[in-house]
């Protein structure tokens, strides 16, 4: 790390899979990072034993300061100059609030979670001290207290992973100091399209997560069935066509143009091949014990971000009269799933192709 580019305090709220993954790395390379994490067990194993990041290709232990939540009232008030929010969506407005007190005026809060929640922190900080970040193909769990494991193996000039921007306005120099400050953790760079990023991740994962859980699938047999990768389409469509009618200038998803995925779900031969090749690599790129953040939510019994995934795909799609009946199925699935009315399986892939239509590898 160069000393010169930034030196201030960073907190990051949340520090599970991906905040602990993203702060351990950031204090392995010099940061001055404070985990902050409501899970008592997990604070308590860094502090004694450093937080454990397992990657494939090794694992390693790093020192890093922790506080409990509820410790979060001793912070200095405006001591901070960095906080990530990075816990789950529908807790991003007690997470912001937690630390507000401590972020200086010239400070910032980046959203680093999935779907489009800025508007919360926004209403905590200000839209002036609110930033976005988006995190792609990280495929990181927590296994345990102060133990965290990356999936993904490491791949040198890789795709970009975190993609940062204002939540109101053009590039600016504190952007381009956090995608240089995030290049230590994985490929990063700034952006001046954050809502259409935004709406290109929300795409990945809404057709991934909630689906690969409610079949009770690991990601690396979603990305390589046939069946799976035909629903995929058809969530990925059907997302894309409600970000258009909403005005966002919606990006590659897993590498393809957004119009490439309409195209082949309309049964063009070329644009078929193109998204297949894209599933193939993100097949080839996880590794068995690769599973989606919602199918990680429901075995430990917890709350899922249905209402920020599919369930927000679904109502923004209502209001814009779009249809997205996959989404809906999907986000009603998981509904059934939270309150043990339903379980996850095969039978759910089985419905899902039904409301997918044709198939457009028969075309």
């Amino acid at each position: 790390m160069n000393p010169n580019k930034f030196s201030g305090r960073i907190a990051i709220v949340g520090a599970g899979a991906v905040g602990g993954f993203v702060g351990g790395k950031l204090a392995a390379a010099g940061y001055d990072v404070t985990l902050i994490d409501a899970w008592s067990e997990h604070v308590d194993a860094i502090r004694k034993h450093g937080l454990t990041i397992i990657e494939p290709d090794g694992e390693c232990s790093i020192p890093v300061p922790a506080m409990h939540a509820d410790e979060s009232p001793s912070l200095p008030p405006c001591s901070l100059d960095i906080v990530f929010i990075c816990v789950k969506l529908y807790d991003t407005d007690w997470a912001t609030s937690l630390v507000s007190h401590a972020l200086k005026r010239s400070g910032c809060v980046v959203t680093l979670q999935n779907s489009l929640v800025e508007s919360i922190v926004a209403s905590r900080v200000g839209w002036e001290r609110t930033l976005g970040c988006i995190g792609s193909g990280m495929y990181v769990g927590l296994e345990g207290p102060g133990r965290i494991r990356r999936s993904k193996k490491t791949v040198k000039n890789g795709a970009c992973v975190f993609y940062v921007g204002e939540a109101q306005g053009p590039l600016s120099p504190r952007v381009e100091m956090l995608a240089d400050m995030l290049s230590q953790v994985d490929a990063a760079q700034a952006t001046d399209n954050l809502w259409g990023l935004r709406w290109s991740k929300l795409v990945a994962n809404a057709m991934t997560s909630g689906f690969s859980a409610v079949c009770g699938f690991g990601l690396k047999r979603t990305f390589g069935d046939p069946a799976c990768c035909r629903v995929m389409l058809g969530l990925a469509a059907e997302a894309i066509d409600v970000g258009a009618a909403l005005g966002y200038e919606t990006e590659n998803i897993f590498g393809v143009a957004p119009g490439v995925w309409l195209e082949a779900r309309a049964g063009d031969a070329s644009a078929l091949d193109q998204v297949m090749a894209a599933l193939n690599a993100q097949h080839q790129l996880v590794t068995e014990d690769a599973v989606s953040g919602t199918a990680q939510d429901l075995k430990k019994g917890k709350r899922t971000e249905v209402d920020f995934m599919n369930g927000f795909v679904a109502a923004k799609a209502a209001d814009v009269r779009v249809s997205t009946p996959l989404h809906a199925e999907i986000a009603q699935i998981l509904r059934r799933i939270e309150e043990g009315r339903d379980t996850p399986g095969v039978r759910h892939l089985e419905r899902l192709e039904a409301l997918s239509g044709p198939d457009p590898l028969a075309m």
